[in-house]
């Protein structure tokens, strides 16, 4: 019997059916499909090739990707022409792409690459599905008569060729915009043309405009997104909600957020504690496929930075609206949750409501209140001291199970970055992660792990935060440098994190093995199915608490509220929703990463703006990470990092021990190993590599300077007579 086909039907067809690459009129066939229908199975055939999840071979056969040792993921390259391809699909290793074999990709293109050494998880690209980049900033340059742009960063690792016709008035030495015409193939770089020429930077300010433009950030909303926004109405409605404005309800945030999407309420009970996580109901005012969605959709985050941010809602709902301003009735979604005397849940509640925020905490001010118990911020939040004294109970008891399941705490300080009114950085400070901090953290995990497993049980399409265990062999690399430094490690797998974590807990090693586990775990990402959470030790987790700002908690909420007010999902609905949430996934992991890289840049970019005026000055610094290239030193008085090349030791030749971890002088036998103190000069700030290049103050140097200082200080003084 013929039947009409969708989608769905040609997909299932590949994964339970075909044995084996087949041509158009076999898929026909054996799906019995009508002669009047074969345009639109080539035409969803096309369309399944393009998703990646078939493939179309040279000789036009279509097989399913996961039968053919092939895989889709998103490739970074490397400025030495080698790349990784990071697999979309779960408990699968980066695959490293030599640079013969990338196929002309660039960071943030998703692909298609086939394994061929499964050993070195070694192989190539096949076939480039999207391109991450069009545009790319640089500098023209000119050979002879032929133009070229030098891109900025390690991003592109190729040059972009321009047609004299196409310089639009840039010459030779302008940083210009490239939109790229023409991608580069394995025999053919890319070519492009100049859409804009920029200004010579002057000042952060620039500097920071370039790096918006570079990473493609979005700018101000379109007018018909703005439009949407007009007609909302400031007045929360109580209708088919939990009025829960009696209360006590907190937001607790950091000195500058405006855009506040959580609160927080707790009483205690005979049993233990009754935790209210109160979040700003973002899906009343941006429902499906409207402007607002599609817009939200595309940005996928905000992005912060010092001084600014690149906000995911206009601020009309992000700071305004939604916002769980004090004193102000909101609309938000609540978890309630239930913990015995011991901070395990015993029970959990989900529902639409309205707030009215008593108070606007900081971190700072939750931290001297209960941390330093500051009496001055006691005497000042006094109606809230019960409040808060009983958070803290119950943020102890949670953290304390948290850990003893296996979650990982890693406290990596992050830089603290303080501007002048010009904009310019005047201080870069390590920032303070104190209670306030960890038990808000903790409240929220608890309320994620919450609405997912709720979500989960039900059996409904969703969205997961999901983070795979770590690789075994990145582990094992590790290993040596933890012996090195006296550990004698002999855990494998998850249970070394713990070992380390526990043996460095308040050492001054700490910092540095943190960064170090953590660079060999995988990234966090989102993903239709739920596969666990490695870092938390969660079961199921997923992104609830901030949909003022993350695409994928907007989804949650929708889903959740569905689950509220209808009580079930049909069936149509689920089917919707499964076809759907893969390409959500897919595209929130890229935007969420492409924001890190950006925010990462211009922290980057800032301090070496900060360092610019430090040139010859000397600093006390602690070794962070040593290669054959040389040492990577961060300073003690400010919290910012340079490297010390290999080159500038020219005392003696050194050699680096990769097993040992350490570089070793082969005449002085000089040792530099993690963690090792030196004191540095400023060489040189190169504000267009976003580069600190440090020299080595010689310990000789150094004691003739502080034995001459300490004669100073000794020298008696002259007396009149």
């Amino acid at each position: 019997m013929e039947k009409i086909i969708d989608r769905e039907s040609v997909f299932n067809f590949f994964k339970t059916t075909a044995t084996k690459p087949v041509s158009v009129r076999e898929v026909a066939r054996d799906l019995n499909v009508d002669k009047t229908e074969v345009q639109t199975l080539k035409r969803i055939l096309r369309t399944l090739t393009k998703s990646g999840d078939i493939y179309r071979t040279k000789t036009g056969l279509f097989g399913l990707i996961d039968k053919m040792n092939l895989f889709t993921g998103a490739f970074e390259a490397h400025k030495d022409g080698f790349g990784f391809v990071i697999s979309e699909k779960s408990g699968m290793r980066d695959l490293f792409i030599p640079p013969r074999k990338t196929l002309g990709a660039m960071t943030g293109d998703r692909v298609v690459a086939r394994v061929e050494s499964p050993v070195r998880m070694e192989g190539s690209i096949i076939k480039i599905l999207e391109r991450g980049q069009q545009r790319i900033i640089g500098e023209l340059c000119r050979e002879k008569n032929s133009f070229y742009v030098k891109p900025k960063g390690k991003r592109v690792p190729f040059f972009v060729m321009i047609n004299p016709a196409d310089r639009h008035g840039a010459k030779d030495g302008d940083k210009v915009v490239v939109e790229i015409t023409s991608f580069p193939t394995e025999v053919k770089p890319p070519e492009g043309k100049v859409v804009k020429i920029l200004p010579h930077i002057t000042e952060p300010a620039q500097e920071i405009e370039l790096i918006i433009e570079e990473y493609s950030l979005p700018g101000n909303f379109p007018p018909g997104v703005r439009q949407e926004t007009a007609g909302f109405s400031p007045k929360a409605s109580l209708q088919n909600r939990v009025d829960c404005r009696k209360l006590m309800t907190v937001t607790i945030d950091g000195e500058t957020a405006k855009d506040f999407d959580d609160a927080v309420s707790i009483e205690r009970t005979e049993n233990g504690y009754i935790l209210y996580v109160h979040i700003a109901d973002v899906s009343h005012y941006v429902p499906w496929d409207s402007k607002l969605d599609m817009e939200a959709r595309q940005r996928g985050t905000s992005v912060y930075f010092p001084g600014n941010v690149i906000p995911m809602l206009p601020e009309r709902l992000s700071n305004d609206l939604c916002s769980l301003v004090p004193h102000m009735d909101r609309m938000t979604v609540t978890a309630e949750m239930h913990f015995d005397k011991n901070g395990v849940m015993i029970d959990k509640a989900f529902y639409t409501s309205i707030i009215n925020s008593n108070e606007r905490l900081t971190y700072t001010s939750v931290k001297k209140v209960l941390g330093d118990k500051d009496r001055d911020e006691r005497k000042k939040y006094g109606h809230l001291l019960k409040d808060l004294d009983i958070m803290e109970e119950l943020y102890t008891l949670l953290r304390k199970q948290r850990i003893k399941r296996g979650s990982l705490d890693f406290d990596l300080p992050e830089p603290e970055i303080l501007l002048d009114i010009q904009g310019n950085p005047e201080a870069i400070l390590k920032a303070e992660r104190n209670l306030a901090h960890m038990m808000i953290e903790d409240f929220m995990i608890a309320a994620n792990e919450a609405v997912g497993s709720h979500i989960e049980k039900l059996g409904i399409p969703s969205l997961y935060r999901v983070h795979e265990k770590p690789d075994t062999a990145k582990l094992e690399e590790l290993k040596p440098i933890f012996n090195s430094l006296g550990l004698n490690v002999n855990k494998s797998g998850p249970e070394l994190f713990q070992s380390i974590l526990k043996k460095t807990k308040g050492t001054p090693m700490e910092q540095l093995l943190n960064i170090l586990l953590l660079r060999s775990l995988k990234q966090a990402k989102y993903l239709e199915k739920n596969i666990g959470h490695f870092g938390l030790a969660s079961e199921c987790y997923t992104h609830f608490t901030s949909p003022i700002r993350r695409y994928p908690d907007l989804i949650v909420h929708r889903i959740l509220k569905e689950t509220i007010v209808r009580q079930k999902f049909s069936e149509n609905k689920k089917k919707e929703l499964a076809k759907l949430l893969p390409e959500i996934a897919v595209s929130s992991s890229k935007t969420e990463r492409n924001a890190v890289e950006a925010e990462r840049d211009i922290i980057s970019a800032l301090r070496v703006w900060f360092m610019k005026d430090k040139v010859g000055n000397e600093y006390e610094g602690i070794v962070t990470k040593l290669s054959s290239n040389g040492i990577k030193v961060q300073l003690k008085e400010f919290f910012v990092e340079g490297f010390l090349h290999i080159s500038a030791l020219n005392d003696d030749y050194y050699i680096f021990d990769d097993k040992a971890y350490r570089l070793t002088g082969r005449r002085t036998k000089r040792v530099f190993s993690l963690g090792k103190e030196i004191t540095v000069r400023i060489d040189r700030v190169d504000t267009e590599e976003r580069e600190i290049g440090l020299g080595l103050i010689k310990n000789e140097e150094l004691r003739i300077k502080k034995q001459k200082a300490k004669n100073k200080k000794n020298k008696p003084k002259n007396k009149r007579r």
